[in-house]
């Protein structure tokens, strides 16, 4: 089965936000859990996220991948 959806994803490096786009459905609230903002439909539905911090959040998660040798990430300079 083919995927149409279509995640945007932008960056914002005056802000330092990472923000992915994962539906265009209307959003009716947003939800902070540490440094990232999820945004929600009315049904609950995750729409639009903010990962705030992103460089750092970045990062860590370039470090953990590589810990875990997940091949594209194996062997890289952090």
């Amino acid at each position: 089965m083919k995927n149409n959806k279509r995640i945007k994803i932008s960056y914002d490096p005056e802000a330092d936000v990472l923000r992915v786009e994962i539906s265009k459905r209307p959003i009716d609230y947003a939800r902070e859990m540490g440094n990232i903002v999820v945004h929600f439909t009315k049904e609950g539905l995750p729409v639009y996220l903010e990962v705030l911090e992103a460089k750092r959040f970045l990062l860590r998660t370039e470090r953990i991948l590589e810990k875990a040798r997940i091949p594209e990430f194996a062997g890289r300079a952090v």
